[in-house]
């Protein structure tokens, strides 16, 4: 019995000592993470947690620093990483403004100027009003809207980017118009409807959840096909699978959008290969799956070809929704 205890004692001891992997490659300083949006938004919320738990089960051996840069709808982050050629100490997470910004502002960069490495998730978007309104559902949102004759305020993050691609939507399916006041990112989005100075918002779960579990929104429908998995209760009463999709509601619209990770443009293989399982690491601890349940995420993760085919799909998706509601830059 002593023995076996000395044994396992000292396996013990030789594995706590063990150096961390290594690697073909791995970063020599700091790494960046841009994020091409404002702070409080989704997008920077899943930036640092990814950041703590890197730092938390140290993951790398450098450290990582979240960075903000989201002039012009993003791309001032965007840019920066294009320009970034062949630094691998440099990544980038992306929202659907990967697509949006170069289509809506005519800025030179596309999606193939960077380097594919990891679909985190894909993000939902949830139709929101003040939980004070008496609006208990889609349909009666909708029908004070059109009642409203145009002068109801959807408030979204930034112009001709996802919120306000979804209100045209809405606009087109359900023959109602809205007037879209846009902000800089979806905390301040949030923010602005819990005072009651906008009439409704169609913000992701992750940046609206604090203020439904106190009561203060009220979630009316999903744009998803599918309602979300989630049945752990946000509220004393309702989990995020309560919430019915749009289109049960009547209203025929849905929309994911991606959280994504990218590098510059000329990386080696090996540099990728690196991210992509420092992030699969991530995605194991109970940190993101916490994250994932909370933020009500559509869990699919992918890398390689088929996360570049996806994103190319996407890419094709968004021209034809933004020629639809008319915010492509070359157009009259």
């Amino acid at each position: 019995m002593k023995q076996r205890t000395l044994v396992r004692a000292v396996i013990s001891a030789v594995v706590a000592l063990a150096p961390l992997a290594s690697h073909a490659w791995e970063p020599t300083k700091t790494v960046e993470f841009i994020v091409p949006a404002g702070t409080g938004g989704g997008a920077d919320q899943m930036a640092r947690v990814v950041q703590s738990i890197i730092a938390k089960h140290n993951l790398m051996k450098q450290s990582m620093v979240v960075i903000n840069k989201s002039g012009g709808a993003g791309a001032e982050g965007f840019l920066d990483v294009k320009g970034a050629k062949g630094d691998p100490h440099k990544i980038i997470i992306t929202l659907s403004n990967l697509f949006t910004t170069p289509l809506a502002t005519g800025v030179p960069f596309n999606w193939r100027d960077l380097t594919p490495v990891q679909m985190l998730a894909l993000d939902q978007f949830v139709l929101w009003v003040n939980a004070s309104k008496p609006y208990k559902n889609a349909k009666d949102y909708i029908a004070a809207a059109k009642a409203a004759g145009g002068k109801m305020k959807m408030a979204g993050t930034g112009s001709k980017q996802e919120d306000q691609i979804i209100t045209a939507a809405i606009e087109q399916r359900a023959g109602v118009k809205f007037i879209y006041i846009p902000f800089k990112g979806g905390g301040d989005v949030a923010v602005q409807l819990v005072g009651n100075h906008v009439d409704s918002t169609v913000n992701n779960p992750i940046e609206a959840v604090a203020h439904w579990r106190a009561d203060k929104l009220r979630p009316l429908c999903v744009f998803d096909p599918q309602r979300m998995p989630y049945k752990q209760k946000v509220t004393t009463t309702l989990s995020w699978s309560d919430i019915p999709t749009c289109k049960e509601s009547g209203l025929d619209v849905d929309y994911l959008m991606l959280r994504g990770i990218f590098m510059p443009p000329d990386v080696t293989p090996d540099q990728v290969t690196y991210y992509v399982e420092v992030l699969k690491k991530v995605r194991a601890t109970p940190e993101w799956k916490e994250l994932m349940e909370r933020g009500a995420f559509n869990q699919t993760a992918l890398s390689g070809k088929e996360y570049a085919d996806w994103v190319a799909r996407e890419e094709a998706r968004h021209v034809s929704l933004m020629k639809g509601a008319g915010f492509i830059a070359s157009q009259k």
